[in-house]
């Protein structure tokens, strides 16, 4: 049967934009969002917005999760009855962030009672949120893919199947924001040399950009490096978080990650000085301060 009723936990930057999208699409879609202006942003973008997690979630086909990490994912679905208030046969999607071994660990609890569940975690930032092209690296059954999908293509213009066992989207994640990562703090590195010996960091930027070097994340963050207090998209502590999450999946592989080491500790000496709500391409306040450059 088609999956009609769906519900979304965290009505934020990507949330917000994805529950309207669902909306756009044809689907009967509930919210709910810790914050009370993002339920009624919801609301005025033509959605249904709930009071509490079992609430957004009753008699739901689906019910998405875009929450902070695995934890509050824990708690939406059995402290705050989300889990017990969906059908029986509904599906769990989580497409946070998230540890493999945490979403091994929510697919056990769930699949206890019946449910079905979707390891889904995305790439493509706000941008990709608002325009419905975001990358979604589904790990679940064939089957369960298949139904969930309609849902997906509403969000996504790239949706992989990457495998069937619960944390290999989750893992695949972590392997994408290992290169984001590192990739950032290379750029910035690059750039903060630059700096250091009085090249005009703009016409750098030019020059890299359009060479062997350029990357996207070059591309994206090289030119909010050059700025003092840039617009926030995505930041310092999201890599902070996500890094973690990198190398804490490296750890249960037995797998070395050096290089996503040192990129974790430099955005968590930017968060560490007071800068973990700054745009993410900041992190290159760090190589200032090692070089002595003042913040």
């Amino acid at each position: 049967m088609a999956l009609t009723r769906i519900a979304l936990v965290g009505l934020g930057a990507m949330g917000l934009p994805m529950a309207t999208n669902l909306v756009a699409a044809g689907f009967a879609v509930r919210g709910y969002d810790l914050r009370p202006e993002s339920r009624a942003a919801f609301a005025a973008a033509g959605g249904v917005a709930a009071e509490t997690p079992a609430a957004v979630a009753q008699g739901a086909d689906a019910l998405l999760l875009m929450v902070v990490n695995a934890a509050q994912a824990e708690d939406v679905l059995f402290a705050q009855g989300a889990l017990d208030a969906m059908k029986p046969d509904g599906i769990v999607v989580l497409m946070a962030t998230c540890p493999p071994k945490a979403v091994e660990h929510l697919v056990e609890r769930v699949a206890a009672t019946g449910r079905r569940f979707v390891d889904a975690p995305v790439s493509g930032g706000v941008v990709g949120a608002q325009a419905g092209t975001l990358t979604i690296m589904a790990a679940a059954p064939a089957e369960t893919l298949a139904a969930l999908r309609p849902v997906l293509e509403a969000l996504g213009d790239r949706i992989f199947h990457v495998g069937e066992r619960p944390g290999q989207g989750a893992t695949v994640k972590a392997v994408n924001q290992l290169l984001c990562g590192v990739h950032i703090a290379a750029a910035a590195e690059a750039l903060a040399l630059a700096g250091r010996v009085g090249v005009d960091r703009a016409v750098v930027l030019e020059i890299l950009t359009g060479s062997s070097a350029a990357s996207w994340m070059l591309r994206d963050r090289g030119p909010r490096m050059l700025e003092d207090e840039p617009r926030v998209t995505s930041a310092v502590d999201i890599f902070v978080k996500d890094l973690g999450i990198v190398l804490e999946a490296g750890r249960g592989a037995g797998a070395a990650l050096p290089l996503a080491a040192l990129a974790h500790q430099l955005f968590v000496s930017t968060s560490g000085r007071g800068d973990g709500a700054a745009d993410d391409s900041q992190v290159i306040r760090a190589y200032r301060l090692l070089n002595g450059d003042g913040a």
